[in-house]
């Protein structure tokens, strides 16, 4: 009887030892799993952010560009305007001319 019972305490023991590693195991394998996990989260982060300063940058780039043009538009509308304001004003000055010399303008 003792033998029995010496073999079952020897079990419980040998058992505890196993239980004790499988938690010790699932610990490290939890552990692992957590870092590889972190590791993961800011390597996405960092793409994502990576990703997100060249959207940014291309639509600065895209916006000066937009801004150029448009400046570039705005400045051969004005000069045309400003020519047509120049030939408008040369046209009276030569009908004040002619009026003032006592000439008919062409007709």
């Amino acid at each position: 009887m003792r033998d029995v019972i010496q073999s079952v305490i020897a079990a419980e023991a040998e058992a505890r030892g196993l239980v004790a590693a499988a938690r010790a195991e699932a610990d490290r394998l939890s552990a692992d799993a957590q870092k590889r996990s972190q590791d993961l989260v800011a390597r996405v982060r960092q793409e994502a952010r990576t990703e997100a300063e060249r959207m940014v940058e291309a639509a600065v780039n895209e916006a000066g560009r937009e801004k150029q043009e448009r400046l570039t538009r705005a400045a051969a509308e004005i000069e045309t305007q400003v020519r047509l304001e120049e030939t408008t004003r040369q046209r009276a000055v030569e009908v004040a001319i002619r009026c003032v010399c006592g000439q008919r303008p062409p007709t």
